[in-house]
């Protein structure tokens, strides 16, 4: 199965961020770009890519003993930026990054995977080609969510599209959750 751990934000701050995207969606070249669902919100901490189902439990295990070290922290959407020339844009973090880049460490440590530099980001929406997305930008600029505690580490299930309908969403489950600070 594919799977990731992830940060999920509660719903009133995806309500506040969907009226943004929502704006961003009737500049002129957003039909272009496809739109990643509200659902698929979240700030990504690791990438497991495809896990034996088998070692579901051992993974499961390591993000639980991550989960209880760390504590809760201040988060909020902020901004924003692009991905390969504007074939990805997504907005950004503020609050306390330090907690949320040790939180993604951690995360790495918890299985072997590939390690590389942390930018915390939600991805809005994606193209094939390159776009010029100043514009978007511009407006995510002055984006500036309200704060929310985190206080959960989620691994999240990543399914993809298979029906080939033009569009189409992955689709995520949460596997398990873990409270943050929760005994350690």
């Amino acid at each position: 199965m594919r799977l990731f751990a992830a940060v999920l934000p509660p719903e009133d701050i995806a309500a506040e961020l969907a009226a943004a995207v929502a704006e961003l969606r009737t500049l002129p070249t957003a039909d272009t770009l496809r739109w990643t669902g509200r659902l698929g919100w979240h700030f990504t901490l690791a990438f497991y890519g495809e896990v034996d189902e088998d070692a579901v439990p051992e993974l499961s295990a390591a993000l639980e003993r991550t989960a209880r070290r760390s504590e809760p922290f201040g988060l909020a959407v902020r901004g924003g930026g692009q991905f390969g020339e504007g074939r990805a844009l997504w907005a950004g973090a503020a609050g306390d990054l330090a907690a949320l880049r040790l939180l993604a460490e951690r995360c790495e440590e918890a299985a072997v995977g590939q390690h590389r530099r942390y930018r915390a980001h939600l991805t809005l929406a994606r193209g094939r080609d390159a776009l010029d997305v100043r514009p978007y930008l511009d407006r995510l600029d002055g984006f500036a969510g309200r704060a929310w505690t985190v206080d959960e580490l989620v691994l999240v299930r990543s399914n993809l599209p298979r029906s080939g309908v033009p569009g189409e969403q992955p689709r995520y489950e949460a596997v398990a959750r873990w409270r943050l600070g929760a005994g350690g």
